[in-house]
């Protein structure tokens, strides 16, 4: 993992272990990386992952389960979604907008470039039903 300069490191942590969530390589349910091991793989201080941690525990996406280990909540993705929309919605979006103001792009011009970017970038379906049924 690469990290940026200028943003906290358990922060960057804290993303990248919600990305995991978002995209399925950590589903819910699922036991996560330990600190130590992360802290391993990512070449920075326990300390710093334990922080990341402790931010997601707190915000409910993962859980502790006493003596067993850090889990995904069962909810941990829905969570994630509606903090980094209030995020967004906050403090992207109103510089997305000076910037298409500014350079006269109307938004019907990006709704077709959107609508190719949701197409390219679609998840894979997954169907859980019994044909048979």
């Amino acid at each position: 993992m690469d990290f940026k300069e200028n943003e906290p490191i358990y922060l960057q942590i804290a993303g990248a272990v919600s990305e995991n969530i978002l995209t399925g390589k950590w589903p819910a349910g699922e036991k996560i990386t330990s600190i130590r091991d992360l802290a391993i793989e990512l070449e920075v201080n326990p300390n710093t992952v334990n922080r990341a941690y402790e931010l997601l525990q707190n915000q409910e996406v993962i859980i502790n389960k006493r003596g067993m280990g850090l889990f995904v909540a069962l909810d941990g993705a829905v969570k994630i979604k509606a903090i980094r929309k209030e995020r967004f919605m906050q403090q992207e979006l109103p510089e997305f907008f000076r910037n298409i103001h500014l350079l006269d792009i109307e938004l019907n011009d990006l709704q077709h470039l959107y609508q190719q970017f949701k197409k390219d970038n679609r998840k894979p379906k997954t169907d859980t039903t019994n044909e048979n049924e």
